[in-house]
């Protein structure tokens, strides 16, 4: 039989729940699907947030064929036989929605070989990736798609995917929760809606009749965390606690997850490439050699690899678990952003442009410039704003 998941999986965007920040009916995603004219796009979100059915329900609603599989297995034999079968369907005139799950698992070579079938139009693709796509993606195919990013759903929007899944997949069978356990599951599923429909088919399959208790979702939950460290899927929600236990200092949580990660066989760079982040993130000024660290731990995972490079990550992570935190510069930088974000590219004072001409020296560009001046340089909309707070020191 199949999963829960799967039986109940919307086929329409009116069925389709969450995202609606990139499908309202006004959105450009909205009007592509419902006009037909769709075009290449990259769906950048954690899991469980509907990036598969997504894609499906795009092929769907634009009467596309639909080739689907995943970068983690693909193989190079698989590759060349999609490439086959994508000449054979421009003689028809078909449009061809090639769907990669995971794409940020294809090597560079694997994306180039997508660019020409791109670029003529042979296919529109869609890659899905929990990943940034600015990091695994490579420019010249970015460049080419548009990024949409998807969000985890939020307990209302989880609410609805379980209302719907018990009147669609349990044809219409009424189950009663009790003592929490619906809060319960909503929570720990973490907005992710496969999490949601699994841990609940779990409980609803127990043999313990239509009422659902607290201790029923627990046991699910344990039971649906074993399956999935066991498959290897759930980076996503251990990844989240080994940087929470750094952030707490908590070397000892920390290590544990690293090897919960590293025992799954999650890839090292994944890892290495989070600690950077956090080493700028969460510790900044406080200790700025931890960028340093954290680079050299991730150079070292790419030229040692698995086995040996789970010391490195053990002693990077050690180390920033230890260091002091300061999220001061980062702050101040997505301070700055909203700034730009609100008001767009407003003139720069004139006495910090360069002149290089005798008409913008006339103009008064670079007049009185002082390279040590302690005059605010900011435009003069936003003279006075100060973003960079460093903490207070005790």
């Amino acid at each position: 039989m199949q999963p829960l998941a799967d039986r109940i999986r919307p086929k329409t965007l009116e069925e389709f729940v969450g995202q609606k920040h990139i499908l309202s009916k006004d959105s450009l995603l909205y009007k592509a699907i419902k006009s037909g004219s769709i075009f290449s796009m990259i769906f950048w979100g954690p899991p469980g947030s509907g990036k598969t059915t997504l894609a499906r329900i795009i092929a769907n609603e634009t009467h596309s064929r639909f080739m689907e599989f995943s970068a983690v297995n693909a193989k190079t034999a698989e590759l060349k036989k999609l490439f086959e079968e994508i000449k054979a369907t421009k003689a028809l005139n078909e449009q061809v929605i090639v769907f990669i799950d995971e794409i940020h698992r294809f090597n560079k070579l694997q994306q180039d070989a997508f660019l020409p079938y791109v670029e003529r139009g042979d296919i529109t693709l869609i890659g899905a990736t929990t990943e940034n796509p600015s990091f695994e993606i490579i420019s010249p195919l970015l460049s080419r798609t548009k990024v949409f990013t998807l969000k985890s759903l939020s307990n209302e929007e989880l609410k609805t995917v379980l209302d719907n899944a018990i009147k669609q997949g349990f044809y219409k069978k009424e189950f009663k929760f009790e003592g929490g356990a619906l809060e319960l599951l909503i929570e720990g599923s973490n907005g992710d809606s496969r999490i949601l429909l699994n841990t609940f088919e779990i409980a609803a399959n127990s043999g313990r009749g239509q009422t659902i208790t607290k201790d029923l979702i627990k046991e699910s939950l344990q039971k649906r965390f074993l399956i999935y460290d066991k498959a290897g899927d759930e980076h996503y929600n251990t990844i989240s606690a080994f940087i929470k236990s750094m952030r707490a200092s908590n070397v000892g949580s920390a290590l544990y997850y690293l090897a919960r990660m590293v025992e799954s066989g999650e890839d090292p760079l994944f890892i290495a490439r989070r600690m950077v982040i956090f080493a700028s993130e969460d510790i900044g000024m406080a200790q700025p050699t931890a960028l340093v660290v954290a680079n050299e731990v991730f150079r070292a995972c790419e030229e040692i690899g698995y086995p040996e490079c789970q010391i490195n990550l053990a002693h990077g992570t050690t180390y920033l678990a230890l260091a002091k935190k300061d999220r001061s510069s980062y702050n101040a930088y997505f301070k700055a952003l909203e700034d730009v974000q609100t008001y767009g590219n407003l003139p720069i004072p004139l006495e910090i442009l360069n002149a290089p001409t005798k008409l913008m020296k006339d103009l008064g560009y670079g007049k009185g410039y002082d390279p040590y001046t302690k005059k605010d340089l900011l435009p003069d909309k936003l003279k006075g704003r100060n973003y960079y707070f460093p903490p207070q020191k005790s």
